[in-house]
């Protein structure tokens, strides 16, 4: 099974495209500057983009509606 799944993700962020858009950046950010919201021993999956993923899961990437 997938971590974290898409169904939680869909939760919290209003589309797909715009999951892909906030994750791409956020995994760029992390690759570039190595920069963590969580011990790396923390994270389940090794790769920025699954690392980015459980951040929105858990709370540590806010996401505003432009409503």
């Amino acid at each position: 099974m997938i971590y974290p799944s898409i169904d939680r993700l869909l939760n919290i962020v209003d589309s797909k495209y715009e999951l892909v858009h906030i994750v791409a950046d956020r995994a760029k950010v992390m690759k570039i500057h190595h920069h963590y919201q969580m011990p790396e021993n923390q994270y389940k999956s090794k790769k920025e983009i699954g690392r980015a993923l459980e951040e929105i899961v858990k709370g540590l990437i806010t996401v505003k509606n432009a409503e």
